[in-house]
């Protein structure tokens, strides 16, 4: 093998090494934190009027439904006035737990039309993680909606 053929090959490897070890990472932080780094960039109208709440085995069937998983903590950001269908929910996992499952539980769970009049498309709710770390994003506008993904991915 040429010494080009091998150095590639070793940067190949090395790049393979930093995606699967990135991917994998946990966030650290409290999610009180956590929360205030994805709504940094949201309209101040909308970030001034949001509440977090930490989900508890009492207000668990409010906010995640049926979902069955098995957590470490979990807190939810509302807007506390008004009939503005905003949730975003993060949930830590116990190590360990199948994240996917996890995924598919709260997906399954949850309910996009709690709200009064107002409501999120079952197809426009995200939920994505970062290592154990898993976000729900229902939020009626597109444009909140997206800066609070952005938000969570470039943890």
């Amino acid at each position: 093998m040429g010494k080009v053929k091998k150095l590639c090959l070793v940067i190949i490897l090395c790049l393979v090494l930093v995606l699967v070890g990135c991917s994998s990472t946990d966030v650290n932080g409290s999610l009180s934190d956590i929360m205030n780094t994805i709504n940094k960039d949201l309209p101040a109208v909308t970030k001034n009027n949001l509440v977090d709440t930490e989900i508890t085995d009492e207000n668990y069937a409010m906010f995640l439904g049926e979902a069955d998983i098995n957590y470490e903590e979990a807190l939810v950001s509302e807007n506390m006035i008004g009939s503005i269908a905003h949730s975003v929910i993060l949930v830590r996992l116990k190590d360990g737990e199948d994240i996917e499952k996890a995924k598919e539980e709260i997906r399954g769970g949850i309910n996009p039309r709690k709200w009064i009049c107002v409501w999120v498309e079952d197809e426009d709710v995200i939920i994505e993680n970062k290592g154990n770390l898993i976000i729900a994003i229902i939020v009626e506008n597109k444009d909140n909606r997206d800066i609070i993904a952005k938000g969570f991915n470039s943890l």
